[in-house]
């Protein structure tokens, strides 16, 4: 269940129908307080031991998270989860489900406490830092459900997004209308009236309010048609080449393979797997397990 009163500066989270404001908090314990946010390398044939996965290209990363522990109350969901995301590069998380994906996502945005383990943001130990002190480092994160503010207007909403900021945030709302135009369309039609592709990409705009280094999708595309599915990944396509690395969650994994230059596979809460989202992709392991068998 994703519940908790809102913080200022939340880029991420919203109620499902409510006008107040609300955060993305843990499955089943409690969120901390708070709220906060290519290299193509070539593949390597066959299986990849699992690693951090911490730059190939010999590049400092822009996240990096290491050893992380973490779970709800007493049960531990995450077993020593290690990742590396670079900057300007798409990497993507595939796994069975409850296998800690959502988990993960969560504690790197500051909602899930890191119980061992060390993540690191820009170079910067960001271990300990509540959600809002995430979202004002740079990162941003977008939950798979109750994402947007459903009795609040398109505009209303990102101007939610911007809550942190004090500038003139005009000139973004603009740039944003222009890379989702369904949005531009109605910028005064209420949330809650909005097909769920359209939601996911309001929710999305929203967090890019806040142009963030880094932004974490979980599930983009859960609930939607094919068609709209595949409007959504060019989306994140296009938001990727203005320079903003994704780390992404998410059931298509062959799509999100397929545009991602590293994958990480996650099996009970410990890393499986992880090389370039090609070499995952014609992994027969991975294809037989995670991609229909093909």
């Amino acid at each position: 269940a994703d519940s908790g009163a809102a913080r200022p500066g939340t880029a991420a989270a919203a109620d499902s129908g409510a006008d107040t404001p609300g955060m993305a908090a843990a499955d089943s314990g409690a969120a901390r307080p708070g709220m906060a946010a290519a290299d193509s390398g070539a593949a390597r044939p066959g299986m990849a031991a699992a690693d951090s996965g911490a730059a190939e290209s010999g590049g400092a990363p822009l996240l990096e998270a290491v050893g992380i522990v973490a779970g709800y109350g007493e049960t531990e969901i995450l077993h020593g989860v290690s990742l590396a995301v670079q900057p300007g590069e798409i990497a993507t998380i595939i796994g069975p489900n409850g296998c800690g994906k959502s988990t993960f996502m969560k504690t790197l945005a500051g909602l899930v406490q890191v119980k061992r383990g060390r993540i690191a943001f820009r170079g910067a130990d960001i271990t300990a830092h509540s959600p809002e002190q995430v979202v004002r480092a740079g990162l941003c994160y977008v939950p798979q459900t109750a994402n947007v503010f459903a009795s609040l207007s398109i505009r209303e909403n990102l101007d939610m997004g911007a809550f942190i900021r004090k500038d003139d945030y005009r000139g973004r709302i603009a740039e944003l209308f222009e890379m989702f135009p369904d949005l531009a369309a109605r910028p005064d039609r209420k949330a809650g009236h909005l097909s769920g592709g359209q939601r996911q990409m309001l929710a999305i705009a929203r967090a890019l309010m806040l142009d963030p280094a880094l932004l974490l999708l979980d599930e983009p595309s859960a609930g939607l048609s094919p068609a709209i599915t595949q409007q959504v990944f060019e989306r994140i396509r296009g938001i990727n080449r203005t320079g903003v690395a994704i780390l992404l969650v998410e059931q298509n994994a062959r799509e999100a393979l397929q545009m991602s230059q590293r994958g990480y596979v996650l099996v009970a809460g410990e890393n499986r797997l992880s090389d370039s989202g090609p070499a995952l992709l014609h992994n027969p392991e991975v294809a037989r397990l995670y991609l229909g068998g093909e």
